[in-house]
């Protein structure tokens, strides 16, 4: 298409009051963007074209692709929806968008280890069986999956970040070297505007995006209310598979999953799970899954799958230390290693949950959440 036809498309988008239902609508009814800005332009103001073509413009210096619902890129899955982003911006890998199957790996923010663990050897484990993992880049399960997915392949494997920002920018901070990787082996996309802050109301409408585009939803570890559960119920909306690991019940985070697999979900305790089902549909032919042990614990020079320190970190203050500390319990060690705090901060929460009766020190250097 033109830049003029995608500068219109960005123009209406931008208006004010115009959101992706009322874009449509108003294309329906005039026949294109341009001659539902004429129309516009008689009854209230509408956005710069200046505005439009600084976007353009900022995004081609970034090397961002600005993607129209009219390009023949855009995901068909995505236009199904009546509420189709008219634009996604996309960097990175743009091929990856049309790429099948693809299963989205979602899950709580405040994951326990374990749940990180899982998560990251899901998606270790389909991206090894070409099945593209799509997730949302947040702090947790988002993240593990990512990285799990980012180190197959013998540490080329690609992934899709659907983000609720602008994909210029990162968040949440400390995810900034998983930011970069992204972009080298695989995708980060947004319907967002370049420059977008993260907004609370963004992650609910990011989510239809990621479940649009993927073939079945993981969900790892997630609140009865999260926003994990939104994302299962609108791929169940869409038609496809909702895939859950089950938990302890005493453990807030295993009630989202454990629900679902009482409502019909399926029990998911390894990719193997997954891969029998996108075979029975014929979507993936299923292979015997070789799996060796994946480094969780050990820095590798291209990604590393625990958590990388960067310059942005969390602060001690934003990390809570009982979030990753389940009732069966953790090792210390690990425990140190996965949660982001310094040494010195590290050992001051631990004490301090050890004093309030939040938790007990158990043999082998662990400690376990008191019920």
């Amino acid at each position: 298409m033109s830049e003029s036809e995608l500068l219109d498309i960005l123009q209406l988008i931008k208006t004010e009051g115009i959101g992706p239902v009322t874009f449509y609508e108003y294309v329906k009814h005039t026949g294109s963007p341009r001659e539902a800005l004429d129309i516009l332009q008689r009854k209230k103001s509408v956005s710069s074209r200046e505005d439009a073509q600084a976007e353009v413009e900022k995004a081609r210096k970034a090397k961002i692709e600005i993607i129209p619902y009219t390009d023949p890129r855009y995901p068909q899955s995505l236009l199904e929806l009546n509420d189709a982003p008219p634009v996604i911006y996309a960097r990175g890998n743009i091929n990856l968008l049309n790429q099948k199957p693809a299963i989205a790996v979602v899950g709580a923010r405040n994951a326990s280890i374990a749940g990180r663990k899982m998560a990251s050897r899901i998606a270790y484990d389909l991206t090894n069986n070409n099945v593209l993992v799509i997730s949302g880049m947040a702090r947790g399960i988002d993240s593990a999956a990512h990285k799990g997915a980012l180190y197959a392949h013998e540490q080329h494997g690609a992934t899709i970040a659907v983000v609720g920002t602008g994909v210029d920018e990162i968040y949440p901070k400390e995810n900034a070297e998983l930011y970069e990787q992204i972009c080298q082996q695989g995708l980060i996309i947004s319907e967002f505007a370049l420059g977008s802050q993260a907004q609370i109301s963004n992650f609910p409408r990011r989510n239809r995006i990621i479940s649009a585009l993927s073939d079945g939803v993981v969900v790892v570890e997630a609140g009865l209310h999260s926003g994990s559960l939104i994302t299962a119920r609108l791929a169940l909306e869409q038609g496809k598979d909702i895939y859950a690991v089950p938990g302890s019940p005493t453990e807030n985070r295993a009630l989202g999953p454990n629900q679902l697999i009482k409502e019909g979900a399926i029990l998911t305790e390894s990719a193997n799970d997954i891969l029998n089902e996108l075979s029975m549909h014929n979507i993936k032919p299923i292979k015997k899954i070789q799996i060796p042990e994946l480094p969780l614990d050990k820095s590798q020079n291209n990604v590393n799958i625990s958590r990388q320190k960067t310059n942005t970190e969390t602060s001690a203050q934003e990390i809570n230390l009982i979030d990753f500390i389940s009732y069966e319990g953790v090792d210390i060690d690990e425990l140190l290693r996965i949660c982001g705090l310094s040494q010195t901060d590290f050992f001051l929460q631990l004490t301090e949950l050890e004093f309030a009766g939040k938790i007990e020190r158990q043999v082998g250097n662990k400690v376990a959440k008191i019920k």
